[in-house]
C-alpha cells in the first residue's frame, strides 16, 4: 500500500507561482512513478503532469507545458509541482497519484495509477 499527502494548495493570483508537495509512505519510493492530476466542478479528471523512477523522465499536459514543473526528491519521499503563471483556468482539486510501474514518455501518462492522495484545493484569481 501506498499512502499520498497532498499540501500546499490554496489562493493564487494569476501570473504568481505556487508549489504543491505531495509526501508517500508506505513502499520505496524509489520505485514509484507519480503523476499529479487535476478536477475542476463539472469537469473531467485532467491529466497534469508525471515522472518516472529516477526521474529522468517527465510528462506534461498540453495545457500546462511550459508553466507547471514536475520534480521529485526521493531522499524526502516527495513530490512537486511547481506552478508558475497560473491562469484561472488552473483552478481545481489537485490529486497526487502513483504507480507501481516504471514509464517513460508516453508511458506515464497512460499508467493506471493505482494510488490517489485526497486532494488539495487550487484557486487562481484573476
Amino acid at each position: 500500500q501506498v499512502q499520498l499527502v497532498e499540501s500546499g494548495g490554496g489562493l493564487v493570483q494569476a501570473g504568481g507561482s505556487l508549489r504543491l508537495s505531495c509526501a508517500a509512505s508506505g513502499r520505496t519510493f524509489r520505485q514509484l512513478s507519480l503523476g499529479w492530476f487535476r478536477q475542476a466542478p463539472g469537469k473531467e479528471r485532467e491529466f497534469v503532469a508525471a515522472i518516472s523512477w529516477t526521474g529522468y523522465t517527465r510528462y506534461y499536459g498540453d495545457s500546462v507545458k511550459g508553466r507547471f514543473t514536475i520534480s521529485r526528491d526521493n531522499a524526502k519521499n516527495t513530490v512537486y509541482l511547481q506552478m508558475n503563471s497560473p491562469k484561472p483556468e488552473d483552478t481545481a482539486v489537485y490529486y497526487c497519484a502513483a504507480d507501481r510501474t516504471n514509464c517513460s514518455g508516453y508511458e506515464c501518462y497512460t499508467l493506471p495509477y493505482d494510488y490517489w492522495g485526497q486532494g488539495t484545493q487550487v484557486t487562481v484569481s484573476s
